[in-house]
């Protein structure tokens, strides 16, 4: 008997446990290769203020390219994400502004306290830009920074940055850099989608945006989830489902006038969409927003459990933990 086989689900790829630094782009979608790299060298050589810092992980934040044009100002301080950090409030007291990076779980979980004390209490000017946000790694709960939101929204003057895409990273940019005091922002790196170009898009540090109208169901998203609710929306129409998206690239502080007055129209079901745990992110934060101003609507999450997630392939895990496309989609006709 033969071994061999011609049945068409065996000559599928196999998914594998995804690298940390795989990228979410699906296959054939647009993208831009390191915007963030790229964005902070353009920035650089119109700011000699301009510094980078990483903790090892130069090549794996797109921060490599910064070194490669400025490395005067390029400083490796090898795998201690602590002195990382208060290396980098130093330096804002000297008058630069620092850009530091590395993964989200080292940027918040191991150094939070140098985060906290020596960078957020005394206002300093520090930029944290972290790969790896969420679940855009396969590597399990030990890569995965899944509540990193949740860690970051409670310090105090901590302006907090969840970009979408390619153009909304290198926007963002130049905008943090001129913020006066500390910022998180969650880095998407390598090949980077590229979407929001097609909805006359322009990042505006603090505020929120929408990007289409819909009279059924509002999404208030963040991240690449905003991308992922935009394909839901084109997928739902076919439904008869018309789904609004209101993209959310600053956490905080929160732009509460958009979001209440997008919350108020009445007659449809909002649901807010994060690649976060469904824990201390922008759902609650909504959610509490709603409540404390007297906005009574039909509200969902859509975001990760509140569990260590599994290891394995990116699609596999998107689709198990329900921030996949096809997966919220469902969710949301189930909910109406």
């Amino acid at each position: 008997m033969s071994n061999t086989t011609t049945s068409p689900e065996l000559k599928k790829p196999r998914l594998t446990t995804s690298a940390m630094i795989a990228s979410i782009a699906s296959e054939g979608q647009r993208v831009k290769a390191a915007p963030f790299g790229k964005a902070l060298v353009e920035l650089a050589q119109q700011r000699q203020d301009i510094v980078g810092l990483t903790a090892d992980l130069a090549k794996y934040t797109d921060l490599h390219l910064f070194a490669q044009a400025c490395p005067e100002r390029f400083f490796q301080m090898g795998m201690a994400e602590q002195l990382l950090m208060a290396a980098a409030g130093g330096m804002a007291k000297e008058g630069f502004v620092p850009f530091a990076t590395t993964y989200a779980v080292f940027g918040t979980r191991r150094a939070y306290d140098f985060v906290h004390q020596v960078i957020a209490e005394e206002n300093l000017n520090v930029k944290m830009c972290c790969a790896l946000p969420g679940l855009t790694t396969g590597y399990g709960p030990s890569h995965q920074a899944t509540e990193d939101l949740a860690l970051m929204r409670g310090i105090p003057g901590l302006t907090i940055v969840d970009p979408c895409d390619a153009l909304d990273i290198e926007q963002a940019v130049p905008q943090i850099a001129a913020h006066q005091g500390p910022v998180y922002m969650r880095l998407l790196r390598g090949n980077v989608p590229l979407v929001l170009d097609e909805y006359d898009y322009t990042f505006e540090l603090g505020k929120a945006k929408l990007l289409r109208g819909g009279r059924d169901v509002l999404v208030i998203s963040s991240g690449f989830m905003t991308m992922r609710s935009l394909e839901v929306a084109d997928q739902l129409k076919t439904d008869s489902v018309d789904v609004a998206v209101l993209h959310v690239p600053t956490i905080k502080p929160l732009d509460t006038e958009t979001i209440l007055a997008e919350a108020r129209r009445s007659g449809r079901l909002v649901v807010v969409a994060e690649n976060h745990s469904v824990v201390g992110g922008l759902g609650e934060a909504v959610a509490a927003l709603l409540m404390r101003s007297g906005v009574s609507v039909p509200f969902r999450q859509v975001a990760l459990p509140d569990e260590f997630l599994d290891a394995g392939a990116l699609p596999t895990l998107h689709e198990r933990y329900g921030i996949s496309a096809g997966a919220m989609g469902a969710q949301i006709k189930s909910w109406l």
